[in-house]
């Protein structure tokens, strides 16, 4: 099999500067490391750039995808992939529901892992990239399965990521899908942009934010909500991930992250976005992750499960109600 990393070429130029603002930039052409690059009097030109054309090939490709949903963090280490990882199982539950989740975190992938599938490759066919398979009807896609090993550092600058995450939307073979989940890196950045910007003809239903419960996290999850308004990006809610420890004995809760300003319960109340629940510590998840296996299937009775599925029927009922309401504006 060809490794599609070795195909970036044909999307960012080897002759291209090591501190290429990229071509759609305003400062393409004109930054201090565009001076000497051969196509920098193209990128300069006062001629205003036409749309991608992939952007129209990836709404062609993901017309089979009914929901789409980005999840999103400001801060890192709030749970946000496991948070990910699970959200697909728990859509994944109903076998007549076929579901995929795209691992966007190009320098950190940890969604091979909490999925059981270290070690697979991606397979290419007639019809694009096919994704790699936990169950029928549960697929993966991550730069996770491109690497020789998963100890390698991926050390790209901003175009090659942003290449690549073209090529993951235009080329793989999602399918007949009901729920494409995204997973993302911390912040507002160059992934970020490039996946609302790649997406933005092809019907976001809108992204999950999550947090933990104090203020040093939440401080994040307000730029993350700007972030979401400004590129007019649907919020789908907010989830306090980690709040308290449930003893998985006594069941009795202890506060580990003290939500000193309130949490994110009363963040999202401030800013006038859904909140859609609190999952509480269970060092369970954290064994179930590192094992590649399904909490929800492990310990389907615990609080923090449970709280995982009401999270999870809130977000299918609102990616149902965008549906719904899309479909009114098209009559």
């Amino acid at each position: 099999m060809v490794n599609p990393l070795n195909d970036m070429a044909t999307i960012i130029p080897e002759n291209a500067p090591a501190h290429c603002p990229g071509t759609e930039s305003e400062d393409a052409g004109k930054a201090s490391a565009c001076q000497g690059c051969p196509n920098q009097n193209i990128c300069a030109s006062s001629q205003p750039k036409p749309p991608d054309p992939d952007i129209e090939v990836i709404k062609e490709r993901l017309s089979s995808v009914k929901h789409k949903i980005l999840v999103l963090s400001g801060k890192g280490g709030v749970g946000k992939s496991t948070f990910s990882a699970h959200l697909a199982r728990g859509l994944a539950h109903d076998e007549n529901t076929q579901v995929a989740i795209l691992d966007i975190d190009i320098c950190g992938p940890s969604i091979p892992r909490l999925m059981g599938l270290e070690g697979e490759q991606v397979h290419q066919s007639g019809s694009g990239w096919s994704p790699v398979y936990v169950e029928d009807n549960l697929g993966v896609m991550s730069v996770g399965f491109l690497l020789s090993s998963p100890d390698d550092a991926v050390i790209w600058r901003g175009p090659k990521k942003n290449g690549l995450i073209k090529q993951f939307l235009r080329d793989v073979d999602w399918g007949d899908t009901d729920f494409l989940v995204v997973d993302t890196p911390p912040g507002t950045s160059d992934e970020h942009l490039s996946i609302v910007q790649y997406l933005s003809e092809a019907n976001i239903d809108g992204a999950v934010l999550v947090t933990t419960p104090q203020e040093v996290a939440l401080m994040d999850v307000r730029k993350e909500v700007n972030f979401c308004k400004k590129v007019n990006l649907p919020i789908v809610g907010v989830v306090e991930n980690m709040s308290g420890f449930v003893c998985p004995n006594c069941k009795n809760e202890s506060v580990i992250f003290p939500p000193t300003t309130g949490g994110a319960e009363k963040m999202a109340d401030n800013m006038k976005i859904p909140f859609l629940g609190k999952l509480p510590l269970d060092p369970r998840i954290g064994k179930c992750c590192d094992e590649g296996k399904s909490f929800l299937s492990e310990m389907p009775d615990s609080p923090a499960a449970q709280a995982y599925q009401q999270i999870i029927q809130r977000i299918k009922q609102f990616c149902q109600k965008s549906k719904d309401d899309e479909s009114m504006d098209l009559t």
